[in-house]
């Protein structure tokens, strides 16, 4: 089942097959211009996607998690908005001519779902003219000590419990008195 907050449009059913379980939409927009099928930028809580819905029932669909996520080049003018968002390892979502109202709703929605994932704060650059305005959003790379700091986490964990298996076998078998087990299993327990 699809959540979808704060929308008024209908997604079309192919974008709604791709998006996961428990995947909320958060801000949907839809490119303005054109007499092709319409372009998509989709803001949920987990990604951004890009889906370009053409005839026959073909598509073109990118999307790109926040955690893989490197800048988001947004700008709005007078009369549209438009997006360009590169990962990590270089995907891009390039979208133009998008409803300008609803763009500084995502681009809100993009900066604090980044925020709440980020690792190190995100920096954020604004412009404003007297046609239009343009954020910079840029997450510093962090993919590399996120996952080390989780490996070194899970690792020290196990060395512990590991330790404390062996420590209540050497007790249970008698080898070291209860004091003894007492003391080292108090010491392993304060490195968690």
């Amino acid at each position: 089942m699809v959540k979808v907050i704060l929308m008024t449009v209908e997604i079309p059913k192919s974008l709604e097959e791709n998006l996961e379980p428990n995947e909320e939409i958060l801000c949907l927009l839809k490119k303005v211009l054109g007499i092709e099928k319409p372009k998509w930028l989709v803001v949920t809580n987990k990604r951004i996607i890009y889906f370009d819905e053409k005839i026959f029932g073909r598509y073109d669909f990118v999307a790109i998690p926040y955690e893989k996520l490197e800048d988001v080049h947004f700008k709005k003018s007078k009369i549209g908005s438009s997006f360009l968002i590169r990962s990590e390892d270089n995907k891009k979502i390039n979208i133009a001519w998008l409803q300008k109202d609803e763009a500084i709703k995502a681009i809100e929605t993009i900066k604090n779902a980044i925020n709440k994932i980020a690792v190190e704060p995100i920096s954020i650059e604004k412009k404003k003219g007297f046609l239009g305005e343009e954020w910079i959003l840029h997450k510093p790379r962090e993919a590399i000590s996120r996952t080390i700091s989780k490996v070194k986490e899970r690792k020290s964990e196990e060395d512990v419990f590991e330790k404390l298996k062996k420590l209540k076998e050497l007790y249970d078998m008698g080898i070291i008195s209860e004091d003894e087990y007492e003391e080292k299993r108090r010491k392993l327990l304060e490195k968690i």
